[in-house]
């Protein structure tokens, strides 16, 4: 298997694990303490939209967490990313996977570093945001857990041992 059909196998899992999430936060949204989730949940498809917009050349505006009545409102903005998203990782074939890739964001790291930062590949910025879902979908299960909620199993193995089925996202109306 080469790089990018890895790439776009851990993509497909990415989704898979987020719907996932997705499905036990909502079955708990009214539990205390969940204003939480949806922030993190927030943050996951900012970032993820974020990127997505970078790699396009696209003018990113940032929409908060505010912008979002509730998760519901949220999880048709995620879903609606995950459209985008597909369709964009589905369009190339031969991309430059080891092309730099300049961040607008990019100054404010560099103060958190004390140095200049090294441009990352375009492969490289890929495996971030899988990496980065990941590691917020890990902060979601706790704090689902901590309120009483199942976290569901999302990890790469167990979607690959149930057939890399396809996501089945939840009802995002009202």
């Amino acid at each position: 298997m080469d790089n990018l059909e890895t790439l776009r196998e851990l993509y497909r899992h990415m989704e898979w694990a987020d719907v996932k999430v997705w499905t036990a936060v909502l079955a708990r949204h009214e539990a205390a303490d969940a204003s939480s989730l949806k922030e993190r949940l927030y943050h996951i498809h900012m970032v993820q939209r974020a990127f997505m917009k970078v790699w396009r050349g696209d003018q990113f505006k940032l929409v908060t967490a505010d912008s979002f009545p509730d998760l519901r409102s949220l999880l048709g903005w995620a879903r609606e990313n995950y459209a985008e998203l597909n369709e964009y990782l589905g369009d190339f074939t031969n991309v430059d996977l080891e092309k730099p890739v300049v961040m607008p964001w990019i100054e404010m790291f560099e103060a958190r570093l004390g140095r200049k930062a090294e441009a990352p590949t375009f492969h490289e910025t890929l495996l971030q945001v899988a990496m980065h879902s990941t590691y917020h979908r890990g902060q979601v299960s706790t704090k689902l857990r901590e309120i009483g909620g199942e976290p569901p199993l999302t990890d790469f193995i167990v979607w690959v041992w149930s057939a890399k089925p396809q996501p089945e996202w939840p009802d995002d109306s009202n």
